[in-house]
């Protein structure tokens, strides 16, 4: 990995080891009208028109910039419904990174979950994993199991020195083990790149020891790695054991130790689409069935051909430091820059984007009103800016009807790779900055319209009194004119 310094230490500021080629015009609305269309929306980012957003931080899943070597590609794929060339290509590539035989393809990421849900959780099974994420937990309880959080305490410590946040707590896997028995738990799922929690890494040397009480316990081991990308470049930043290996090396270390490997290439490969990979023949013909009945036929699972060619590209270019590195680093400027202005954030700095802590920044609204959700449409209003709320929203409700809270409030502030300019990610921490110092006029959200399951997609909430009205107004004071 290249190691850039300027020549006055002050100046020092990430930088890109790419150039833009194509762009794309955005637009950033008057706060009047941003104000108008979050109403709109029902205070849900996700139900914003991207037309209507001026950066787009709700996600890295899908939204990031491919390389000219993945558009390049792209063009030589082989349509053919069955014995495609370009599922060849996409084989090679994963035996190439990650060391495994099989492979079965999907549309994305959540369609892998459903068939591992599908075919290994059973009612009354348990389901045991360092953090969850929402539409794991959702397909493992739709298919009658429950999920069992098992990561260490650091991990919901919204700042310490901590390198790997995301680790398992050891001890406490192999108590659960014991107390549950290994024939009730359906798998032992880790999830590198803890989502909920800030994006926190886990280290190969706890992967690799999961893995191992796995082998011992009889117990199926599974590695969700769509957020694979920015833990490897943790692995090879703060992980000492890392250092001297090559990101390939690391790669199949995974392979080899894991039972079975699933990924969403929206975030692993830069496309779209997903895969399950393994060294097992036996788990791969368990699941294989699924795949025509759900996703498409084994050669392409649901995925348009194109974009399996661009992921065979893209998971190459992941081996590549200068590739990995620009997103957690981007990350970590956003993230100093506002942790230095005093608004609280999840640290150290992870991947997939900068997490603000809400439920700190916020502290005066109650859970019951959602101060992640609250805080994520001050965002917009504030500088058209997209986040998304991962807190007691993106939590399902108890079987009685009462709230989960969560453990953090945190509006996720993700940065694409690729995507954005530094003047973008300033101009991003100016207006939190902004929001920051005008905290107190912001309020709590209330259900008007709750879906049942993952309603933080498609549900929609109004403001506890107006003062997103107010708030619209402090801006026309501060900013006068300007946009």
């Amino acid at each position: 990995m290249t190691s850039v310094k300027f020549y006055k230490p002050e100046e020092q500021v990430p930088l890109e080891m790419h150039k833009v080629r194509v762009v794309q015009k955005l637009f950033l609305l008057p706060v009047e009208e941003r104000l108008k269309k979050i109403e709109e929306a029902g205070n849900n980012t996700f139900l914003l028109q991207n037309r209507d957003v001026f950066m787009d931080m709700i996600t890295d899943s899908g939204v990031n910039a491919m390389s000219d070597n993945q558009i390049a590609a792209m063009s030589i794929a082989d349509d053919s419904y069955a014995g495609s060339e370009t599922c060849n290509r996409l084989i090679k590539a994963i035996e190439e990174v990650f060391g495994t035989k099989y492979f079965l393809p999907a549309h994305q990421g959540r369609a892998c979950e459903n068939i591992l849900a599908e075919t290994f959780v059973k009612p009354g099974m348990f389901t045991l994993m360092n953090f969850h994420f929402t539409t794991t937990k959702a397909h493992i309880t739709r298919a009658g199991g429950s999920v069992i959080e098992l990561v260490r305490p650091e991990g919901i410590a919204p700042q310490n020195d901590e390198p790997f946040k995301g680790n398992f707590d050891i001890p406490r896997l192999k108590q659960t083990i014991q107390e549950l028995g290994a024939k009730n738990i359906a798998f032992v799922r880790i999830e590198a790149g803890t989502n909920l929690i800030g994006g926190q890494p886990v280290s190969l040397e706890n992967m690799l020891e999961v893995a191992k009480i796995c082998r011992n316990n009889g117990i199926l081991s599974i590695l969700d790695a769509s957020l694979l990308q920015d833990n490897l470049y943790f692995m090879k930043t703060r992980e000492e054991m890392c250092k001297s290996m090559s990101i390939q090396e690391i790669m199949h270390k995974l392979g080899g130790a894991m039972d079975i490997i699933y990924f969403s290439a929206r975030k692993l490969g830069f496309a779209r689409g997903g895969a399950i990979i393994s060294n097992n023949e036996d788990f791969i013909l368990k699941m294989k069935e699924f795949i025509p009945l759900y996703e498409g036929f084994l050669t392409y699972g649901g995925m348009e051909v194109r974009s399996m060619e661009a992921i065979a590209v893209g998971l190459r270019e992941t081996l590549d430091m200068e590739y990995i590195s620009q997103g957690p680093r981007f990350i970590e400027y956003l993230v100093d820059e506002l942790d230095r202005y005093g608004v609280p954030m999840i640290k150290p700095s992870g991947g997939l984007g900068a997490h603000v802590n809400a439920g700190e920044m916020l502290a005066h609204i109650p859970q019951s009103q959602y101060p992640a959700a609250a805080l994520a449409t001050a965002f917009y209003i504030g500088g058209g800016i997209r986040g998304m709320e991962r807190g007691t929203l993106s939590e399902q409700r108890n079987p009685d009807g009462t709230e989960k809270y969560a453990d953090l409030e945190l509006v996720r502030l993700a940065v694409p790779r690729r995507v954005f300019t530094l003047s973008q990610i300033k101009y991003c921490a100016d207006r939190v900055k902004w929001v920051y110092d005008n905290r107190e006029l912001i309020g709590g959200l209330q259900w008007i319209d709750e879906p049942r399951v993952l309603r933080f997609f498609f549900g929609r909430l109004k403001p506890v009194g107006d003062w997103q009205k107010k708030l619209t107004e402090k801006f026309q004071v501060d900013f006068g004119d300007s946009k």
